[in-house]
């Protein structure tokens, strides 16, 4: 058992004869000290703060409920998002409610469920919300989400602050963000706060931070001697980068936490901004390293270039590597202590040629059923999980302090046909 891995004193055979694989893994204890690590450190003695786990990461009531637990706030994208965050008992006045086009009846349910702040992506959706605060009987808080054009150094479908990105309003269009700020101020029921920007996912350098609250600062500033308009709340978004592989360096949280503190205090300070309170959105870094995924391998097959070994799971269960060529680290979790000097493409089993999970891992000999963990797969992985091929997605296992509870069981083929109907 020596090689055999082990996750909070669980073996992964343990893991494996208990709830079959493909199954994702979560160090609780991993995840829980990442909250409590974002609540410590993101303090100010010149701003209140707030710490939003941004839910599109990994959203289950457990997960939310975690979050609840150690005193984060929430962001959600869709009804089904805050539809879980509510079935968990999550307080709707710590619910952000974000997405570019949030549908009429998402927007009259986070109004019904009283929803703490609305980020309004767009003019439309503004004028929208404007229409219909007449019937309501509560006070909305809104942000405004704005494009700083400050991008970051990451793959291009998760840049989302530059001028063509399909999120928020450029701060170039300063009129446009008056006009509709001054129709917000006028409606009954809405609480105009302040700004939201996000620059992208997997940021590694903290330079980026501090030039985009640089950027908003002067914006700020521009807003408020142009058209008199005061911001008190200014969310300056997530994209705090994880360690995939042996080149990632991410940003440990208490820097990432102390320079945007830093860069705000300069700002306020610099510009006399009358800003009040300071939010984060991390997502990604509370859940992903805390994250894997276990897989039992199948058969094999050498090509005149390549060695590949087939998992029994793939695009399926994690199509980051498809989507944005994602990168990871794995090993053979029966037999780590074993050489590893074997070249291998480690490939899934869905019909797709680009069905590949790590282009080239050294690996040992490998055998049919020995187990693959695929490390650093918390985010994303279960979130963006499909059906593809009529593969059931996985269990979701959580560990913690030697025992393991199942969150969200394994789909079965029942399932799969749940929504069908019949006609004749």
């Amino acid at each position: 058992m020596e090689d055999m891995l082990q996750i909070q004193g669980v073996t992964v055979k343990e893991l494996a004869d208990t709830y079959g694989t493909p199954l994702y893994i979560y160090d609780q204890n991993a995840l829980e000290e990442k909250m409590e690590e974002y609540v410590r450190y993101f303090q100010s003695s010149a701003f209140e703060t707030e710490v939003l786990y941004a839910s599109k990461a990994f959203c289950i009531q457990e997960v939310v409920r975690l979050a609840k637990k150690h005193h984060l706030s929430l962001d959600v994208v869709s009804g089904g998002e805050l539809y879980t965050a509510l079935q968990a008992g999550f307080d709707p006045q710590k619910i952000h409610f974000h997405g570019n086009n949030k549908s009429m009846q998402e927007i009259q349910e986070a109004l019904q469920a009283k929803v703490g702040t609305l980020i309004v992506d767009n003019v439309m959706e503004g004028e929208y919300l404007c229409s219909i605060m007449k019937d309501q009987a509560y006070d909305v808080h809104v942000l405004i989400r704005v494009n700083p054009g400050v991008e970051a150094h990451t793959h291009e479908y998760i840049v989302t602050a530059h001028d063509d990105s399909k999120f928020g309003i450029s701060i170039h269009e300063k009129e446009q963000l008056a006009q509709l700020i001054a129709l917000f101020q006028k409606t009954d029921h809405i609480l105009f706060d302040g700004f939201h920007a996000h620059i992208g996912s997997q940021i590694f350098e903290p330079q980026a931070f501090e030039t985009e609250v640089e950027v908003m600062g002067q914006f700020l500033w521009d807003m408020q001697q142009t058209y008199g308009i005061e911001t008190k709340c200014l969310d300056v978004g997530g994209g705090f980068a994880v360690h995939y592989t042996s080149d990632d360096a991410p940003i440990p949280i208490p820097t990432v936490a102390q320079t945007i503190l830093r860069a705000c205090e300069k700002q306020k300070t610099k510009y006399h901004l009358p800003l009040e309170k300071i939010l984060i959105e991390p997502g990604r870094s509370i859940v992903a390293e805390a994250g894997m995924t276990l897989y039992t391998v199948g058969f094999q097959k050498q090509t005149p270039h390549r060695h590949y070994v087939f998992v029994d799971g793939g695009m399926s269960d994690n199509i980051r590597p498809a989507l944005y060529q994602a990168k990871y680290r794995c090993a053979i979790a029966n037999r780590m202590n074993e050489q590893k000097k074997i070249p291998t493409c480690v490939a899934g089993k869905c019909c797709e040629s680009g069905d590949v999970l790590i282009e080239e891992a050294d690996l040992p000999e490998t055998k049919p059923g020995d187990l693959l963990i695929v490390y650093t797969t918390g985010a994303y992985g279960f979130s963006m999980a499909s059906e593809y091929n009529r593969l059931c997605r996985p269990a979701v296992v959580f560990v913690k302090d030697g025992k393991s509870h199942c969150v969200v069981k394994r789909e079965t083929y029942q399932d799969l046909l749940r929504g069908e109907c019949t006609f004749e």
